[in-house]
């Protein structure tokens, strides 16, 4: 079975209203890059934690040298992040667009 155009408009309407902000993304990540947090907005809970235990745990071993690593391990994955963070906002795009196509899907054949 396939949408109708109308479904079609409607389901493309709530990917733009429900997806996240390139921009937002961008001026948290800016902000607080460091601890994560643009990751946990995007959705990627779990590299969200390993950024912040990097921040914290570089943070706490700093004075035995041990820190420098991980913090510098850190920034260089948050500057990677920068450039990940388009594809990020697409996939979640495709995710909400997914979920949405299937639910209407379901809907349309009852």
């Amino acid at each position: 079975m396939t949408l109708t155009t109308q479904q079609q408009i409607l389901i493309e309407q709530r990917v733009t209203n429900e997806a996240k902000s390139t921009g937002a993304a961008y001026l948290i990540w800016f902000l607080l890059g460091g601890l994560g947090v643009h990751r946990f907005y995007l959705g990627r809970t779990g590299s969200g934690i390993a950024q912040l235990m990097l921040f914290i745990f570089g943070w706490i071993t700093l004075p035995i040298f041990v820190g420098a690593f991980l913090l510098i391990t850190l920034a260089i994955w948050v500057l990677i992040d920068a450039f990940l963070i388009p594809g990020m906002v697409q996939s979640h795009k495709e995710e909400v667009r997914r979920g949405l196509t299937s639910s209407a899907l379901i809907m349309s054949s009852s």
